[in-house]
Order: C-alpha cells, then structure tokens, then sequence
C-alpha cells in the first residue's frame, strides 16, 4: 500500500488506533514543505475542532508517515471520508530522504482555513472525547453513507459526553444497592438504528436481589444526549416565562393539541457545561439574559428506555411583557413563543392539566416550595 502523510488528529495515537485497528502502526517523522496547519472553518466562518492543511509559502507542516495494510488503509480512507477529505499525492521529506505519500485534503469549498492548529491543544482539550466518538462512528461506517455519518457526528460527540458526565457524575447510593463487579454481565450489545438519536440493544444479566444472577434478558434504549431546562423567575414581580412550541411526540401519540407549555430547555453542546448551555439556549429561544441559577437537581424522566438527563434549573431575571414574543434558531426551524404570566396563573395551568410537561411540572412544584423565600432574598 501507498504510505499515508498525516499532519493532523490522526497522529493522537490512541485515535489513530481506534481508527485503523492497528495498535502497532509504525510511524516516521516527516514534513510537508510550502505548507501550513490550521483550524478547518465552516462556510458560517465558525472554527472546526480538526484541521486541513492549505498551502503557504515559506511553512513547514509537520506530521508522518506511516505504512497501513489495506484493511488498516480502508479504513481510514473510510473515517477521512466522513469529513470530506480525499487522498492526494505529495512528497515529503523524512530523515532518510524524499517519500512520495498520500494526503487527505478536504474537497474544494467545503472547508476554509483559519487560525494555527495545535496537536498538542487538541489532544489536551479534546483527544479522549474524539477518540471515543471515532469508535462510535467507525461503528456506523461500514452500513452508513460517509455524508449521513457527518450529519451525525454532532449528536454522536454529544452522547459521548454525556457519557463521560455520567462517569464523572456518581449519584450518592444509600438506599439504593452499590453495584460491585461482576453485577451487570453484557453478553452482545448492537445499535439496530443510529440517525440524531440513537437506539441499543443488549442481551445481558443483572445481578438480583437474592443475590443470584438473572436469566439472560434483551433490553433497549433509546438512546439520547444530555440535555438541560430553565424557568425564568422575577422574584420582584412573582412572575415566570414559559414556552410554547410545536413537538412531534404529543402527535405521534395522537394528542388533539401538540403545542406544548414548557420551561426553555436544549441539549448541551459539546465542550459546554449544563450552565453554560442553559444561559445559550435562554438566549436563543428568548432572548432573555439570566442572573443566578438555581439547580433543582439532574434526573432521568424515563429510565426504563430513555437515557437521557435532564438538569433543571430555576433562573433569575426581569420579566415584563416586553420579553415576550417568538423566537427559536431558523437553522433548526424552531418557531418558540415566549409568555410572560404570574406565579399564580402557571399554578392554574399546572392544576388544570393544561401543563403536561414534565420539567415544567417540576419546576412550578419546586418554585412553590422555595418562592417565598426567594421574594424575601
């Protein structure tokens, strides 16, 4: 096979094993010369986490070469193709001289470059998330279209790091049992379906109360990223936003009514924390900027089959008529309306069923519980 130039993610060893299936890839030091690497841009302008490589006078990529074996080489060329990156012919220099290689540079168009790209801050700010995203996405490339697996990828970087939230984020065990190992036995583990969301199955044995492991069972999930609501609250004048929207799961179970009442809500993004996200997504849904944030707590709303995790959050602001009014990012085609009502007219709605939102729900029995406190702080 052709030796392969890298210059970008794919020297982070651990990557370039997930990515290959070879751990032990030899690699040489080499350089492109009349090069230089950058952050790739999006055609919005906004800085991608990887790089390309673009011509410049004078610069000197640095990167190197390795030797794949064909089954090591397709999948590679596989992975590069999800971003839109194709194999072009160069000649680097190595210690040892001049090697004709291939190159992986993105097609006409769909990248710009930016800034300097740095390996070393990558992999510092980003290497373990992507190497564990790479293994999700090599998952899907072998039944998968490389541009459906692109228009994934963000929703895949995000289930990773709800995962690794969920890691670094044990809940206390008191009550409940504390899992030992040996106390869950996954025997398979699939992923039948994979688009925003994602649905896995796994035949496996739990660990039951008598001490004794279950029978092998299959369960499923669906499978979903991290996500966080607010309610905005003006303590001064006793009044909250809520808002209304179009959803798709009221109408698929064949509620008359599909527009919702709920708290502003949005998936983390990736590299963001649960305040961070909540503080955007109030922006973007109703152009509102919050004070404090007030946690109600972080739960699962369906863990039988759902793993998503909601944060809840009650957050401080002025509210008057003014912030009302329809919002929502036209890119995601949302259609928000915000609305402005008193303490006492959400306790109507909740107690007349009007409200059958469930962090909503929470959120209004929360806020009755601490409200008075609040209006005296």
């Amino acid at each position: 096979m052709k030796p392969l130039f890298l210059y970008g993610t794919l020297r982070h060893a651990p990557l370039l094993a997930m990515v290959s299936g070879d751990e032990g890839l030899p690699v040489t030091p080499a350089t492109l010369e009349g090069y230089a690497t950058l952050h790739a841009l999006g055609p919005d302008g906004a800085e991608q986490n990887f790089p390309l490589i673009t011509q410049r006078p004078g610069a000197r990529a640095q990167g190197m070469v390795i030797r794949p074996n064909a089954a090591a080489r397709a999948r590679l060329d596989s992975y590069e193709r999800a971003f839109g990156y194709d194999t072009h012919p160069v000649t680097v220099q190595t210690a040892e001289g001049l090697v004709v290689t291939d190159v992986y540079l993105p097609q006409a168009g769909l990248w710009q470059g930016g800034r300097e790209w740095s390996l070393s801050d990558w992999a510092r700010s980003h290497g373990p998330l992507i190497v564990e995203t790479a293994a999700e996405v090599m998952a899907l490339l072998p039944h998968t279209p490389p541009d459906a697996v692109m228009t994934r990828y963000r929703m895949l970087q995000m289930r990773v790091a709800s995962r690794a939230r969920a890691r670094a984020d044990a809940a206390p065990a008191t009550l409940r049992r504390r899992p030992q190992p040996g106390d869950i036995v996954i025997d398979d583990h699939t992923t039948p379906y994979a688009r925003f969301f994602g649905v896995e199955e796994a035949d496996l044995r739990f660990r039951r109360f008598n001490g004794a492991m279950s029978e092998q069972v299959r369960r499923a999930a669906f499978v979903m990223s991290d996500a966080v609501t607010v309610l905005p609250y003006d303590p001064k004048r006793d009044c909250v936003m809520v808002v209304e929207q179009f959803r798709f799961g009221p109408l698929a179970r064949g509620d008359l009514n599909p527009w919702s009442l709920e708290p502003i809500a949005g998936r983390i993004d990736t590299g963001e924390t649960p305040e961070q996200a909540v503080r955007r997504e109030t922006l973007e849904e109703a152009g509102l900027e919050l004070g404090d944030l007030l946690p109600l707590g972080g739960y699962y709303p369906s863990p039988g089959a759902v793993s998503e995790y909601l944060y809840s959050f009650i957050g401080l602001a002025r509210l008057t008529a003014e912030e009302e009014g329809v919002n929502g990012l036209e890119s995601e085609a949302e259609d928000i309306r915000a609305h402005v009502i008193s303490f006492a007219r959400l306790m109507e709605l909740v107690d007349s069923g009007e409200v059958r939102n469930a962090p909503l729900l929470l959120s209004a029995h929360w806020l009755a519980r601490h409200r008075d406190g609040l209006r005296k702080g």
